[in-house]
């Protein structure tokens, strides 16, 4: 039997002495949650009251006909409130920072859109917020950090090692070290020290439990694969959780960046870089050096570049559960492009990298097969680095006329 806290053998709470008693806590009132039927009740009250559940499940005819196989389908997570399937995770860990009592919280974040749920949550549940992100982040994401900002958080930017998520999140324990009586860390994605995986993966299963619901609706039966992008885990355990016990394959998309033979990108378990490792309070795998050093990670998208991955997920690759891919930064800014054109709708840069591998595959399935793509976020987040990507010559005049404005 796996211990409490662990998937196969990954996993786990490595944590210093001084965080124990304050783990126990936090297991302790989620283990009540999820023990307490009227508590996942007004968790989905709220999200239905607040972000707008159940986000639709849209058909898009026009993919569909384009690659003339599989039935394209998109959960919209980028329709839930904030732009980004975060708002589940924030809200739900929001309702059991006021049964712990606590008064302030901390969150890390890469792409903002985790920060700027939290913000969100904050501000609608009156606690003091503190942001860490990595200095690389704050820039590719000013617009996220400005919104935080006016919400009341504090955005520190963190200029340590790569200056993106796995500093941020180096940062947070920290700070949560030194502010355990009044401060809960709002973990973002699956991964972290137990309960922190499954616990995220409880507040995201709301995705997968609507898809599978619509798309037996929609279409009359269960798709034949559901697409998922894979940073940390968080959309695709929320998504892949509606149908780990059905004959539906399940494909993780990580961040191939410049090509998995070139070092820059953040393929965990697709790739050949990474191995079995213990950082940051839990066990995974890790793109890091003999010597268990971290490497550096690139990816187009802010959201996909952590050096780990959930253990839940790594269990699951294990056991051959769920199938992982990688696509590339040009790949991305092409499904991305393509979606826009054909749909009118603009995923996030993170999404975009489940689109490319569903993209490469539904000519492959009976057009009376339906796929099914998560798209945790909207792209419009992006608008940035999307521009900076299409190499956008107005997009450039648009940004040096407004600077010349500010220098005035």
């Amino acid at each position: 039997m796996t211990r409490k806290g662990f998937f196969g053998h990954w996993g786990g709470a490595y944590i210093p002495e001084v965080l124990h008693q304050t783990f126990r806590q936090l297991q302790e009132e989620y283990d009540k949650a999820r023990q307490d039927p009227s508590f996942w009740q007004e968790y989905t009250a709220l999200m239905a009251n607040y972000s707008c559940r159940p986000t639709p499940l849209t058909y898009a005819a026009n993919l569909s006909r384009h690659f003339g196989g599989a039935q394209i389908y998109i959960k919209r997570e980028d329709l839930n409130h904030t732009g980004a399937h975060k708002a589940n995770n924030v809200m739900g860990q929001g309702l059991l920072v006021q049964r712990m009592g606590k008064k302030r919280v901390i969150a890390e974040t890469g792409a903002g859109q985790h920060g700027m749920a939290t913000a969100t949550m904050a501000a609608k549940f009156g606690f003091a917020c503190t942001i860490y992100m990595g200095e690389v982040d704050v820039r590719r994401q000013r617009p996220n950090v400005f919104w935080m900002e006016k919400m009341g958080a504090t955005v520190v930017p963190v200029k340590d090692g790569s200056r993106t998520l796995k500093d941020a999140i180096n940062e947070a324990f920290r700070d949560w070290v030194t502010n355990l009586d009044d401060t809960h860390y709002v973990f973002g994605t699956a991964c972290g020290p137990a309960p922190f995986p499954e616990m995220v993966s409880w507040f995201q299963s709301i995705i997968g439990r609507e898809a599978a619901r619509q798309i037996v609706e929609q279409h009359g039966r269960l798709p034949a694969r559901v697409y998922a992008c894979v940073g940390g885990g968080s959309n695709a355990m929320g998504v892949f959780q509606g149908f780990l016990n059905d004959d539906v394959e399940l494909v993780g998309v990580e961040a191939g960046g410049h090509g998995l033979d070139s070092g820059l990108h953040a393929a965990r378990l697709c790739g050949r870089d990474a191995s079995p490792g213990v950082a940051q309070g839990y066990k995974t795998m890790f793109l890091q050096n003999d010597d268990g050093q971290m490497l550096e990670t690139h990816s187009v998208a802010a959201g996909l570049d952590y050096v780990g991955v959930s253990p839940i997920l790594s269990d699951l690759a294990d056991k051959k559960r769920v199938r992982f891919e990688s696509a590339t930064d040009s790949e991305v800014i092409a499904a991305l492009d393509l979606t826009m054109r054909l749909e009118g709708i603009i995923p996030a840069l993170e999404s975009s990298h489940a689109f490319v591998q569903a993209f490469k595959e539904a000519s492959d399935l009976p057009n009376n097969a339906a796929i099914i793509i998560n798209m945790s976020g909207r792209g419009d987040k992006d608008i940035f680095t999307i521009a900076h990507a299409f190499d956008d010559p107005s997009w450039k005049e648009f940004i040096i006329a407004r600077a010349d404005e500010y220098r005035k």
